[in-house]
């Protein structure tokens, strides 16, 4: 994976941006696992924009599950207030301004035509703040019914992918009541995503400009 790019003997530097606690997780988990394995001088910056103190709690504990045997780890969570990220705009590009320094190989957020305008607000930030790095856009199987044609994927063994909704189930009580959040929405959509990349379970990216 990636390995046109990035030699898995120097350090890979990975931004992984998401709205809410559990958006990361669902939208690229098993892409997570596969960098950890495959990336042993891996650094990660992970940084959740909404939730009070008890969804702050779930993001950390994602975050640990995910991110287990990662030397170098930073995990980030802030408390905007959820739903209101365009009226919050100026002061969440002031946080995306202090990311700058950590110039990451690779940033993963929203999908810039999701519906949900929290994510819209921080895909358009990515771009907007990161202009010569790799960005990749997860989705997020929900209610608006927008997934769309992505154009790049992370295949993902069974294995993989059966450890992101374990670790999905633990991580997030608070989410586990909600009719969409269970083992079989978590396998539908890497199982489509399998099936038009030939292969068995994937998840999907948008990558409008990548450079080889």
């Amino acid at each position: 994976m990636f390995a046109l790019s990035f030699d898995p003997a120097r350090p890979l530097r990975a931004l992984f941006l998401g709205a809410h606690s559990d958006d990361i997780e669902i939208g690229c988990g098993g892409t997570v696992l596969r960098l950890v394995r495959e990336y042993p001088r891996l650094e990660v910056k992970w940084v959740v924009f909404s939730g009070d103190a008890t969804r702050a709690a779930e993001a950390r504990q994602g975050a640990a599950l995910f991110l287990q045997g990662v030397g170098k780890a930073e995990v980030v969570t802030h408390t905007f207030r959820d739903g209101f990220f365009p009226v919050q705009l100026e002061a969440i590009k002031e946080q995306f301004e202090a990311l700058k320094a950590f110039d990451p190989h690779l940033v993963f957020t929203h999908a810039r035509a999701d519906r949900h305008q929290d994510h819209r607000v921080l895909s358009d930030l990515a771009w907007n703040t990161w202009r010569s790095h790799a960005v990749l856009e997860y989705e997020i199987p929900k209610y608006d019914g927008d997934l769309g044609q992505p154009n790049l994927y992370v295949r993902l063994e069974p294995e993989l992918l059966e450890r992101k909704i374990e670790y999905l189930v633990q991580a997030f009580g608070t989410q586990r009541s909600k009719h969409w959040f269970d083992p079989e929405t978590f396998r539908a959509l890497p199982r489509l995503r399998g099936m038009e990349s030939a292969t068995r379970y994937a998840e999907a990216f948008y990558a409008r400009k990548v450079v080889v």
